[in-house]
């Protein structure tokens, strides 16, 4: 049975998965991996917060009421329920009624009691206090612009713009098209809705968003990528090229396995599945999962701050980009949408399916390499072990190949969350939207911000603040 973070956990992701789904209505805000991060730390710090007030020990990061300690399992659940639906509905306040389905479904009243002595009391300051803090974070979650002007939801605040001119993916790039070949580029594409779509770079202020545990955005920020008209640059192309070109049909599978795209929960709901496949595994307490979600979402959400600080800095350019400036004119095995070909490079595609191409922000360093290792480390550390177990069988055929008939059937399995980590960084490699580097970098990063986001989160569960 999912204890009360799970169930709650469940519920957002199913929120962003619909957020994402093609045909979405317009008015909804498009949301990135770094705004899910974020989403989740703040839902499970408020969860966190709630039932520390409960705990003889823990400290909760915002919330100043009366420890209530004696409290019994019903009264923590309805506090962290309370907490939960009030976060949620501020996050994505489109999905609400299902959320209020939820709250109904767990036997719970709507209530608006600021009482510290009551579990929904407790659950609304929860709520209110982490929202409070993170309206005014940096994010720009409200839509409004630092020069007083209304704007999109998460709307950038910092006036960036891309060096590269938009390219089309289905047609194949003229010199003109690519302005600065080591820089990022955006890319029009038709979304599963048959929309053409040119999407800016997702989250360019997040650099600016408050962290949980980093010092900094640039804390952990690696050495720059190859240098354009470097040996390294054309190195790095050639190796994803070649990569592509003897793609196995597990190396397929782990592609669009890990891909992560819209209508899906993203990269970091992806490695909250797991952590839920965790709680029931080692048959969690609702006192075990208020702890390790709490860490494993800040672990994450700090990872996502340092990668796309990183991502801001660098303006990297992704692999379809570099690689059709340097082939272009030169005859090469690429994928071209449908199947492998003969093509020119400047035609050259990543095996990614064709309403998604490539994820509009800046190569490096990898996200997927980030967040996977920052809740890796994060797992590893409240578990005790590295030991994982998870197993994924590929259902049927895949959206990128459907007639690869082979995929269907093939097994995934990770006997430990460093060795998931590193097969979704490598992941991004197969599907031609990352440079082996980026993976590394990525990685490395990862491990850092989970380390030091987990010990930060255990001060507060033990006392220690």
């Amino acid at each position: 049975m999912d204890t009360i973070s799970v169930t709650w956990t469940k519920a957002a992701l199913d929120a962003i998965r619909h957020l994402g789904a093609a045909g979405a209505p317009a008015d909804r805000p498009r949301i990135g991996p770094p705004m899910v991060a974020r989403s989740l730390a703040i839902l499970h710090t408020a969860i966190y917060d709630a039932w520390a007030v409960y705990d003889a020990t823990a400290l909760p990061t915002r919330l100043r009421v009366l420890r209530r300690s004696s409290g019994t399992d019903a009264e923590r659940i309805h506090a962290m329920s309370q907490a939960a639906l009030v976060v949620l509905k501020d996050q994505f306040p489109s999905e609400s009624v299902g959320f209020d389905e939820l709250f109904k479904d767990l036997g719970y009243l709507q209530s608006e009691s600021t009482n510290g002595t009551q579990p929904d009391g407790i659950g609304n300051l929860a709520a209110a206090a982490i929202l409070e803090d993170r309206h005014s974070d940096g994010s720009n979650q409200n839509g409004v612009v630092y020069n007083g002007k209304a704007g999109p939801v998460y709307g950038d605040t910092t006036g960036y713009g891309p060096h590269n001119p938009p390219m089309l993916v289905t047609v194949a790039a003229s010199p003109a098209d690519i302005a600065a070949p080591a820089r990022w580029q955006p890319l029009g594409y038709a979304d599963g809705g048959g929309v053409v779509r040119i999407p800016g770079f997702i989250g360019p202020q997040w650099q600016n968003v408050r962290p949980f545990a980093l010092t900094s955005a640039a804390q952990f920020r690696p050495g720059p990528p190859a240098a354009l008209n470097s040996q390294a640059f054309l190195d790095q192309a050639r190796h994803v090229v070649e990569v592509q070109q003897q793609l196995s049909t597990k190396q397929k599978v782990i592609a669009e396995y890990w891909a992560d795209g819209p209508s899906s929960e993203l990269p970091p709901g992806h490695w909250e599945l797991f952590a839920a496949y965790v709680s029931q595994r080692d048959s969690h307490t609702l006192h075990d999962d208020a702890r390790m979600f709490f860490a494993v979402a800040n672990a994450i959400h700090d990872a996502a701050i340092a990668t796309w600080e990183c991502k801001r800095t660098y303006d990297y350019a992704r692999p379809v980009t570099t690689i059709r400036h340097l082939c272009r004119g030169k005859s090469l095995q690429g994928w071209d949408g449908a199947t492998m070909a003969t093509l020119d490079g400047a035609a050259w595609r990543p095996y990614q399916v064709s309403t998604f191409p490539t994820p509009p922000f800046p190569e490096y360093t990898s996200g997927h390499s980030a967040f996977s290792m920052a809740a890796a480390e994060a797992l590893k550390r409240f578990t005790g072990s590295d030991a994982f177990g998870d197993t994924y069988i590929q259902p049927g055929p895949l959206r990128v190949e459907p007639g690869l008939a082979a995929a269907t059937g093939t097994e995934l399995h990770w006997s430990t969350f460093s060795e998931a980590a590193q097969e979704a960084g490598e992941s991004r490699l197969y599907g031609g939207i990352h440079f082996y580097e980026g993976n590394v970098a990525g990685l490395e990063l990862g491990r850092r911000c989970g380390a030091q986001a987990f010990d930060l989160a255990q001060r507060h569960w033990d006392g220690q603040m």
